[in-house]
């Protein structure tokens, strides 16, 4: 039989070896820890093969085994056995150098029959085997019949069962343990808060559009309702106003009564300055901007004209910043010759400055600017120029740009120094509706209208009551107006919360 003996740094090393040595058919006969490294007996599983074949167990190392297993199983039989005599006689070879003691060890054994590391390899398995078969019987009897191992082996497994054994634990483990679940801890809120909006949203939309569909039924159901809704559309009043103003109608008042209540209600909520002096009159600094075409040229010389036959030409100041379109500073200082007053060019904001410290003594300066689109990044650069002590911000806005268009604009134009307009070009709007939706949604102060190009003439103080009566008049019929089987298209999204914080009934 080929043993060898592998030695390494390592048990994986030296498996290594003795696998490179016998190749994949290695038997590892045994494995210990030395001061030089890891040992390693190792041979071929052919070599086995061949002793199991050729070589059994010796003689005298079977006589050690039956005689250590008639002693040890001896109290376990309730009839003394008549087979353990002859036990001696069965070993032809060397009877009497096996002298074995009941009661010795196995390593006496060992070193007192000098046997091979198979053989031992065969003594142990048996003996376990063994073992393990007295150890399943024993434990259904009692413990003074059973033999010493077999009540050794009891006691020490009741103890180990009674005395709570320490758990051991891995701390870099626990810390990876710990890391993970801390990520999963932080992702579940996540998803869930994720989730719950997600939720949320859905469970918003779906009361949102039952509540719509309930308000439209209960519509359809009152013709009174049904008639106003759609007269406030066709009038170009948004959805979301009409709606917030529908829902507030009195109960139980006729047609007359409820639109008489619905004019009431818009006057109320349309701001102007019909309670205070005229704004040419009270005088000031006054800044006009807005979009390219609105009419803020037109409007600037229409205030110096009024303010010229109140208080005189020599109290009227104007300042033009329009050095990009062609023509504006002399369409400016045309008005001005025709009133007898100068008009001054600004290129910047230091001009600016020195021009109003020079014309402080009037009674009113008006700017005319640059006209820009609201998305433009020029109107940043203009409103900054404008920023200056005593500047008041006047927004012209065309009456007839489309709702979305004076949406934009009021929201481009309006901050915290711009909450007053001027309604331009009134005679060119066909509705009124939408500009005046848009300013009492956007709760500006409408200091005045024009409604021509006749400088002075066509400007006019802003009166609600007239400016409710005339978008409320009947027009002719047009092809954009709904009927009342296009309300759904209207109210497909709600509307609810669209009409403004500032409106009260």
């Amino acid at each position: 039989m080929n043993i060898q003996r592998f030695l390494a740094p390592t048990s994986r090393e030296a498996l290594a070896k003795a696998r490179s040595v016998f190749g994949e058919g290695t038997l590892i006969l045994s494995n210990r820890a030395t001061a030089q490294g890891v040992e390693v007996m190792a041979t071929a599983e052919e070599d086995l093969h061949h002793m199991d074949s050729g070589q059994k167990t010796s003689s005298g190392l079977r006589a050690a085994i039956q005689a250590r297993e008639a002693e040890e199983t001896r109290p376990l039989r309730k009839a003394p056995a008549p087979q353990a005599a002859p036990a001696a006689p069965a070993a032809p070879v060397r009877p009497a150098a096996v002298q074995v003691s009941p009661r010795q060890s196995v390593a006496e054994d060992t070193e007192q029959l000098a046997m091979s590391t198979l053989s031992f390899q065969d003594y142990v398995r048996e003996r376990m085997l063994r073992r393990r078969g007295e150890g399943i019987q024993a434990t259904e009897l009692p413990e003074e019949q059973l033999p010493t191992f077999a009540r050794k082996a009891r006691q020490e497994s009741l103890q180990a069962a009674a005395t709570p054994q320490p758990v051991r634990q891995n701390p870099l483990r626990a810390m990876i343990a710990e890391s993970s679940s801390a990520k999963a801890m932080q992702a579940v809120p996540a998803v869930s808060s994720g989730m719950m909006h997600e939720l949320q949203s859905v469970k918003s939309l779906i009361e949102e559009r039952f509540n719509t569909l309930a308000w439209l039924g209960q519509t359809r159901q009152n013709p009174l309702q049904s008639n106003l809704i759609l007269k406030l559309i066709r009038a170009g009043f948004s959805p979301a106003l009409a709606r917030t103003l529908i829902e507030r109608v009195p109960q139980n008042s006729g047609p007359a009564e409820a639109l008489r209540w619905l004019m009431q209600v818009l006057e109320r909520n349309l701001r102007t300055d019909a309670a205070a002096s005229p704004i040419y009159e009270v005088g000031g600094v006054f800044a006009l901007i807005g979009s390219t075409g609105v009419g803020k040229t037109t409007a600037a010389a229409k205030l110096a004209a009024l303010c010229a036959q109140k208080h005189g030409a020599q109290n009227v100041g104007l300042i033009t910043l329009d050095t990009y379109r062609v023509g504006g500073h002399e369409q400016l200082r045309a008005y001005g010759r025709m009133l007898g007053v100068v008009a001054h060019l600004a290129h910047d904001k230091a001009a600016l400055k020195d021009l109003l410290g020079l014309l402080s003594g009037k009674k009113m300066v008006i700017i005319d600017t640059t006209g820009v689109a609201p998305r433009d990044p020029r109107k940043d650069d203009i409103l900054q120029v404008l920023n200056l002590p005593g500047v008041q911000q006047l927004l012209v806005t065309n009456a007839g740009c489309h709702g979305d268009t004076l949406d934009e604009s009021l929201a481009a134009f309006k901050h915290g120094n711009c909450r007053q307009t001027i309604l331009s070009k009134v005679d060119e709007a066909v509705k009124l509706g939408p500009a005046l939706d848009a300013l009492i949604r956007h709760q500006m102060v409408l200091r005045g209208i024009t409604t021509g190009q006749r400088v002075p003439e066509d400007f006019e103080r802003a009166v609600a009551s007239e400016l409710i009566a005339s978008s409320m008049r009947t027009h002719s019929k047009s092809a954009f107006d709904p009927s009342s089987l296009d309300l759904d298209f209207f109210y497909a999204d709600s509307p609810l919360g669209a009409a403004g914080g500032g409106f009260h009934a």
